[in-house]
């Protein structure tokens, strides 16, 4: 991985590239990066979803569908390095959370602009009794549970905050998650994802990129959160639809876990069963939607995603549903768009609460 005077001199090419007055949130090291993810096993893909509004035409300048591409490098070019972080919306806390960084020499995650969050300075995660928590090959960080008033030394209980941070092993990639379980409807945090060189995307031919993926869930209409963990699936024809190109992802093998590392996914399955009436197995599959217009010059994918559920007379309804954002990247040794790094954002009810939405935030990476 990249020195630290290689690392700043990159990020301030990035930051040069942002430089829209809105301010870019890239993920950086203050240490050398040693945190490397796995490839992954090839997941299960399940099935592909139904195809989508072909939406907008495109000429392959830009994203040409019905997502926006999020806040962050303002100039993009297939050379550049690219910074995406969630924009602020107004009534909640997405996109507050600013600054995130890790220190690989200590091991510690940072983040700035979440209140009651200790001194900014997130540990690795207890989970299931163990310090160094992790889901797959991604580390999960948490804030000190209290901090301390600066004239009288009494302790100040904090609110909640978990983090999930994962780099590629080429380090060209990599994403952030923050997300808190504290408040009643969703609250603050955010994410970013990045790539730290350009790529060369194919003009013939199909890929297939398979890798992890782990999230936060959190609720409106309750408070809580939880982990999940996934096998993620991407698929691209790089010849057709001809201007832009197609795209299929998926998030299979679904589980969800508590914070103590306890798996609760049967009682999700449980519940989405006892509400529909059928006799479900599993999590549903995330699906991306098929669609045109999803992926530009510049290696950058934005699409909507579904997952669906059985519903009366043999019908299949959407369960959640939200937006997939991505980068393509090429990996080690210049190998040519050889891995994506993304983001995806659902939301749907929550069979196991009257009148509560859970909104799950996961990243992955995933190579060919």
């Amino acid at each position: 991985m990249t020195k630290n005077l290689a690392l700043l001199l990159a990020l301030l090419g990035m930051l040069a590239a942002c430089g829209d007055g809105s301010g870019s949130n890239p993920v950086y090291n203050t240490g050398d990066d040693t945190e490397d993810t796995d490839d992954g096993d090839d997941g299960d893909d399940g099935d592909d979803g139904d195809d989508g509004d072909d939406g907008d035409e495109d000429d392959g300048d830009g994203i040409g569908g019905d997502t926006d591409l999020p806040p962050g490098t303002s100039s993009p070019t297939p050379q550049s390095a690219i910074v995406r972080y969630e924009s602020k919306a107004d009534g909640n806390g997405n996109g507050y959370a600013q600054s995130i960084s890790y220190n690989a020499k200590n091991d510690t995650f940072s983040v700035d602009n979440l209140a009651f969050d200790g001194d900014n300075v997130y540990q690795r995660a207890s989970i299931g009794g163990k310090k160094l928590g992790s889901l797959g090959p991604f580390a999960v960080y948490e804030n000190d549970a209290e901090f301390l008033d600066s004239v009288t030394g009494k302790p100040v209980d904090q609110l909640e905050h978990k983090a999930i941070y994962g780099v590629s092993k080429s380090g060209n990639t990599r994403f952030a998650l923050v997300r808190t379980g504290a408040y009643v409807e969703y609250g603050f945090g955010g994410f970013v994802y990045q790539r730290d060189g350009g790529v060369t995307l194919p003009t013939t031919g199909q890929a297939i990129y398979s890798g992890d993926y782990a999230g936060l869930r959190d609720r409106n209409g309750a408070g809580g959160i939880e982990y999940s963990t996934g096998d993620m699936t991407v698929k691209i024809d790089f010849e057709d639809f001809n201007s832009p190109t197609g795209v299929r992802g998926s998030v299979s093998n679904r589980a969800i876990f508590d914070t103590n590392g306890n798996d609760i996914t049967q009682e999700l399955v449980d519940a989405i069963s006892d509400t529909t009436g059928s006799s479900a197995s599993s999590l549903p599959v995330l699906n991306f939607v098929v669609q045109a217009g999803v992926l530009d010059k510049n290696g950058e994918l934005a699409g909507s995603i579904n997952s669906y559920v059985a519903g009366s007379g043999g019908t299949s309804e959407v369960f959640e549903s939200g937006n997939y954002y991505a980068v393509i990247a090429d990996g080690k040794n210049g190998k040519a768009a050889n891995e994506i790094v993304g983001v995806i954002v659902v939301e749907g009810e929550d069979p196991r609460f009257d009148g509560v939405t859970t909104r799950e935030t996961g990243g992955f990476i995933a190579t060919r």
